[in-house]
């Protein structure tokens, strides 16, 4: 009796080190999209299951709420962006998560905070994260996953073309093609908000009326299609003033035709080529009208002022336009994450163009 008492004394502590041990110990596990080779979306995605690395002292936990699927991501799994990741690689750059846990010295988040990734190339495609704590930073909880969602790209894209090409003042006029895309109604919205006449091309459609009703809801001043920018007068008979600052994400023939009607000393900003047609430049652009031709990249801009006052300053302006209803997200459709082939088929057209946003749902 003593010798099987001493025995199961001896075992009774050890089941109980090791049941506490494993509740400590219990695992997160993760699905994400990774891409396994360059080429066709579809063909180069897997859905692919994993278990969370425990947490370094740095390091933070993230859930994922909400992750968008945006042209870069797609151009990026093609292999035809100028940002190619080793691969595999997780897709996906925008994207909001909350934090769910932290490491012993992690001292800028806490358990709730909602974050965005800091870096080019993150994955938010996942369902969860564990990253080192300088990888994301905080966004207010006011916002809703798919405002935070959409923050990072779009919106401030085009505040930074706002305001860095051009001091534009109350009263002035920006022309942009591609209006009806998420960028473009981020412009649209953002003009009205600082006093900005707006002047959007768009395509012809068969529901363009319905279109032009959308982006004049937004606060547009004037939607035309490519074929009305060819022929209309707004310009010549100077009840528009010719506009200082010209948008392009399209180039080819529609480019040409912004160019056309920009005022002398104007600048063309070009942060897309959704025609896949080259930006031709007329001479007489340059010699004449003295026009100035540059381009704008988001990732290169977020590389250089990362953490920088300009950069808090944007995010802090973006965020108070979304709070007082002054911006609100794009046209967009939230898709279960595990129906990810839906949203990566219908992401873009053929031709790169995209009418609506799909946003993952990483709760489903």
């Amino acid at each position: 009796m003593a010798a099987a008492g001493v025995f199961l004394r001896r075992t009774a502590v050890p089941i109980y080190s090791i049941f506490n041990h494993v509740r400590r110990q219990k695992s997160t596990v993760c699905h994400k999209l990774i891409v396994t080779q360059y080429g066709e979306p579809i063909k180069s995605l897997s859905m692919v299951e994993d278990t969370l690395p425990s947490l370094k002292s740095d390091e933070v936990k993230v859930q994922m709420l909400a992750a968008t699927v945006n042209p870069a991501d797609i151009n990026t799994i093609q292999g035809s962006y100028a940002v190619k990741p080793d691969i595999p690689f997780i897709g996906g750059n925008e994207g909001v998560g909350e934090i769910v846990e932290v490491g012993s010295e992690v001292t800028q988040l806490k358990v709730g905070d909602r974050v965005l990734p800091a870096i080019n190339a993150w994955g938010t495609w996942r369902t969860y994260a564990v990253c080192p704590q300088h990888q994301i930073f905080k966004v207010s909880s006011d916002l809703s996953p798919v405002e935070a969602a959409t923050l990072s790209v779009n919106p401030c894209t085009a505040y930074r073309m706002l305001k860095d090409f051009v001091s534009l003042n109350g009263g002035d006029v920006v022309i942009q093609n591609g209006a009806n895309s998420a960028v473009g109604q981020s412009v649209i919205q953002m003009c009205k908000a600082l006093g900005i006449k707006s002047v959007n091309i768009v395509r012809n459609r068969p529901d363009i009326d319905i279109l032009k009703q959308e982006l004049e809801n937004l606060g547009a001043d004037v939607v035309l299609t490519e074929e009305e920018l060819r022929t209309t007068d707004i310009f010549k008979s100077k009840s528009v003033a010719k506009p200082v600052l010209g948008l392009n994400c399209v180039g080819g023939k529609n480019a040409l035709e912004v160019i056309r009607q920009l005022a002398n000393k104007g600048v063309l900003v070009t942060y897309g080529g959704m025609s896949r047609e080259p930006l031709t430049v007329p001479t007489t652009a340059l010699i004449f009208k003295d026009l100035r031709f540059v381009g704008y990249w988001m990732t290169r801009w977020n590389k250089e002022n990362q953490g920088s006052e300009k950069w808090a300053k944007m995010y802090e302006d973006i965020t108070w336009m979304i709070l007082e209803k002054k911006l609100q997200p794009p046209k967009h459709r939230l898709v279960p994450f595990s129906d990810f082939k839906e949203a990566i088929d219908n992401a873009m057209t053929s031709k790169g163009f995209t009418g609506c946003k799909y946003i993952f749902d990483m709760k489903k």
